[in-house]
């Protein structure tokens, strides 16, 4: 039987619209989806929104809504954005559904069952926008270091989940690559979590303070811990507590992907599958993990008014344009920088005189000369040239390397540019005709290698190429 994927994102927290940073996660797995289905692999891509927790409560509140009104408003932003952005996911999950809390419920059964769990009085320092306890360590100046805030001193009743006794399993999946982290400072510093030794893990919250969640089953005074909530949702979509063969298919089965931001790499690491290990349940095969980036130097902010969102560039670039300009700033996996003046520069540079220009190169001399592209005519010193690209691209691409894939398209590009030149098949020569169907050949499996990144391009290049019409991709700015 065919091997399967489940590929996923994290869900993204309602407190705030979609911006660059969600787009750019939600990009790379999109394109790694699609790119498994034309392999004509067996593919299922999960994303979603978590809506649970006390500063979902406080947000709303402040906006004169119950919770479920601004989760609902939030929820229906994601999608219509991802639709914007010609995103194809096969489910979108959120943590108020009801198939979910059933689900939820059914794994902390689970892990009662199998005496996974134990209540006990706890006292920490609690922060609300991280929905975490901290370390006095882990603060900075007696603040958090992402909220800029003192975090609440708590004392209360919870239950926690016996997680110190995992960690070795932990590690060893990770050491033999049965669990594999992309890419590797990711791995490294999960190897230095599991070195310093972790707490077992709270997973409730006292109802009467945080109010908005998942009532802890057999304990009314108690909520699911936001977190413990959420990391469920990659089984809750695919039929866990509900449907044994859609669960067996999509994880039991598959291999799973979870695409996720490095803030968030603890809890995917080592919580979610401590919480599998602790419920008998298999763990996922793989985390890609990429970086933080900045704009124009600057985190992301509202005070600082850079924060950018998708549809901005939408508007100004299209969806494809869009999609590319994000996805080739830099490597996945790595911090980076991007520079809103130079998108401009790049459409213009890569889109509009780059693939754009080719194209319409390529078909105004196909049309001028009577020449059918639909032909498959190749010289072998080009067919070489394209499958070394390929092999290239592929083997990018499976790994993560959507910039890198991207750049070996566009080293395509170029050779094509260049091909002409030294051919000049407007000279009309004798081998002129087979220049042209060289070029019909390469713009034909560039545009097949451009599919996962720009779907509609690539179509609309295909299109054009079987009825010889001659409008821009791309329009100079």
């Amino acid at each position: 039987m065919q091997k399967s994927y489940l590929i996923t994102t994290p869900i993204y927290y309602v407190n705030d619209e979609p911006h660059l940073g969600h787009a750019f996660t939600t990009l790379c797995a999109d394109v790694y989806s699609r790119f498994l289905k034309i392999q004509r692999k067996n593919a299922f891509f999960l994303t979603g929104t978590d809506e649970h927790g006390m500063k979902i409560a406080e947000i709303a509140k402040e906006k004169g809504k119950s919770p479920k009104e601004f989760c609902d408003e939030i929820s229906e932003k994601f999608k219509k954005t991802w639709k914007e952005l010609s995103i194809e996911y096969d489910f979108f999950v959120r943590t108020t559904d009801k198939y979910h809390e059933l689900a939820v419920k059914k794994f902390i059964e689970i892990l009662k069952e199998k005496n996974q769990i134990y209540q006990k009085e706890y006292e920490g320092l609690y922060c609300v926008g991280c929905e975490k306890f901290l370390t006095e360590k882990e603060l900075e100046n007696g603040l958090c270091p992402h909220h800029k805030r003192a975090p609440l001193k708590l004392r209360e009743k919870n239950y926690f989940l016996k997680i110190q006794d995992k960690l070795p399993k932990i590690k060893s999946l990770v050491e033999t690559g049965k669990f594999k982290i992309f890419p590797e400072f990711a791995k490294k510093e999960v190897f230095g979590l599991l070195e310093q030794g972790l707490e077992d893990l709270s997973i409730s919250r006292d109802k009467e303070r945080v109010k908005w969640g998942i009532e802890f089953p057999g304990d009314k005074s108690q909520l699911v811990y936001v977190w413990f909530d959420a990391l469920i949702n990659y089984i809750s979509s695919v039929g866990f507590a509900r449907n044994k063969k859609k669960f067996k298919r999509w994880w039991q089965k598959s291999f799973v992907v979870h695409f996720i931001g490095k803030d968030i790499l603890k809890f995917h690491a080592i919580f979610w599958p401590a919480m599998l290990l602790c419920a008998k349940i298999k763990t996922p095969n793989q985390l890609a993990v990429n970086g933080f980036f900045t704009v124009e130097g600057q985190k992301m902010s509202k005070t600082l008014g850079n924060v950018i969102r998708p549809k901005d560039l939408i508007e100004r670039f299209g969806v494809d344009a869009t999609r590319y300009l994000i996805l080739s700033q830099f490597p996945f996996g790595e911090d980076g920088d991007i520079k809103m003046s130079k998108f401009a520069e790049k459409y213009n540079a890569d889109l509009a005189f780059g693939l754009g220009n080719l194209v319409s190169r390529v078909l105004n001399l196909a049309k001028k000369q009577n020449i059918n592209l639909k032909k498959t005519l190749v010289q072998k010193s080009i067919e070489n040239e394209v499958e070394r690209r390929k092999n290239n691209y592929q083997k990018f691409l499976i790994n993560f390397g959507f910039y890198e894939s991207l750049k070996e398209i566009w080293h395509l590009i170029h050779f094509c540019d260049k091909y002409i030149d030294k051919e000049k098949p407007w000279e009309k020569r004798e081998n002129s005709k087979k220049v042209i169907l060289n070029l019909g050949y390469c713009i034909k499996e560039i545009s097949k290698m451009l599919s996962p990144f720009c779907p509609q391009k690539s179509k609309e290049i295909q299109e054009q190429i079987q009825e010889k019409k001659l409008e821009p991709l791309f329009k100079k700015l």
